[in-house]
């Protein structure tokens, strides 16, 4: 199925999750993605399970399935002057260039900015690495974890009183690259327009720390208050009605409840007469004299019923009330089966897997979710087209270049 990005090529030279993810939206909706890998080795992400099984297999990860759906993969080793040599001439078809080395990697490898912009001056180089390409802490390391403290959004996850709390494995890296995949493709045009090289500079702390993730708005409130947001509503924000994570019958429900939701909540916990009752509605801010009957209440209308009950009764009558839903509970929701979110592929070592559906939908070039490749699958049809013989394509194997 044609995507609105059809006819672009992307060089992808990233690995590990934020640069896959970028690569992946572009292939989704429609480009030509060749990724580039290590030979015998391929993109780190590959070691990283989920396998079948629990059989490590660089072609079964489940992250890496995830991450390089319908991408090209071919094999190049950038340490040796053929493989750069081939690096650059693929680089003349490209529009889009992706890396995400270690900020110098390139300059290193006799790869900078530069030699691209010989090889194909319309093409745009994204560069996504930890901290930019410049600054004392350019040649930091990092992981997810990492990035979220340096960006001053771990210090705000969990509770005011507590040490901070980690979130879910990876959520940072698939953040940074949701931020840097649209901006991609604006260098990208404006490299066609110009008929110029753009090269973007994507630090992913300064990406998360500008973030709407509570980093930005954390920055801001601490300027303007000398709080962060998640202090100033446990001081300010605070109401006497429920919010936040509850349990009930099967596990839990998240739920938002403001003060002039106060009808919705007490037509659905089985209060009307609180709707008019002068002692409540004028104590809707001050937890302290009804929050205690308020919380019972809710309690006992909510600890009998399924998350899935209790959001259905609430969302009747518009209180944002959700299950909060496991793994199992998503994949099996009927919400999205019936919207066809989940795409089912078969795969010549996973066998048949179901992996998330395109979360933004075109009505006339929707995009299309495609198999991932096998590590260097497509080396040979790649050189080949580049005009290398086979023999030719054997000696660079047995010169370790591919």
């Amino acid at each position: 199925m044609s995507g609105p990005l059809e006819g672009w090529r992307v060089l992808d030279l990233t690995q590990g999750i934020a640069g896959p993810y970028v690569t992946k939206l572009c292939s989704d909706y429609g480009a030509n993605v060749l990724k580039v890998e290590r030979p015998g080795v391929g993109d780190a992400s590959r070691n990283i399970g989920p396998f079948p099984g629990d059989h490590p297999n660089v072609d079964a990860s489940g992250m890496f399935l995830t991450l390089n759906t319908g991408k090209h993969s071919v094999t190049l080793n950038l340490k040796t002057k053929t493989g750069r040599e081939i690096l650059l001439r693929l680089a003349k078809e490209a529009d889009l260039v992706v890396e995400s080395f270690r900020a110098g990697t390139l300059e290193r490898l006799d790869l900078a900015p530069e030699r691209f912009a010989e090889a194909n001056p319309s093409a745009a180089l994204v560069r996504i690495s930890n901290f930019g390409q410049t600054g004392p802490m350019r040649d930091f390391s990092a992981d997810d974890l990492t990035a979220y403290a340096a960006a001053g959004i771990l210090q705000v996850t969990g509770e005011p009183d507590r040490e901070p709390v980690g979130l879910g494995i990876y959520t940072p890296l698939f953040l940074a690259g949701a931020i840097v995949a649209p901006m991609a493709l604006a260098a990208m045009r404006a490299a066609h327009r110009d008929g110029q090289q753009e090269v973007v500079d994507f630090s992913i702390q300064e990406g998360l720390a500008g973030s709407m993730d509570r980093g930005g708005t954390n920055l801001v409130s601490f300027q303007y208050s000398g709080a962060l947001m998640v202090e100033r509503r446990e001081r300010v924000l605070i109401n006497s009605l429920p919010n936040g994570v509850f349990p009930c019958a099967d596990g839990y429900i998240q739920v938002t409840t403001q003060v002039n939701w106060f009808d919705r909540f007490c037509r659905v916990i089985g209060r009307p007469e609180w709707i008019t009752d002068p002692r409540m509605t004028s104590n809707l801010n001050n937890p302290l004299e009804i929050g205690g009957e308020v919380e019972a209440a809710f309690y006992e209308w909510l600890l009998p019923r399924t998350k899935q009950q209790a959001m259905e009764e609430a969302q009747a009558v518009g209180w944002p009330l959700s299950a909060l839903n496991t793994p199992a509970d998503v994949i099996r929701d009927p919400h999205f089966r019936e919207r066809g979110f989940f795409v089912g592929i078969d795969h010549p070592q996973a066998g048949h897997i179901e992996l998330p559906g395109l979360a933004v939908r075109f009505s006339d070039t929707p995009g299309e979710v495609r198999r991932p490749p096998l590590l260097g699958e497509h080396t040979f049809e790649v050189l080949a087209g580049l005009g290398y013989a086979p023999q030719e394509i054997a000696a660079l194997r047995a010169e370790s270049v591919i």
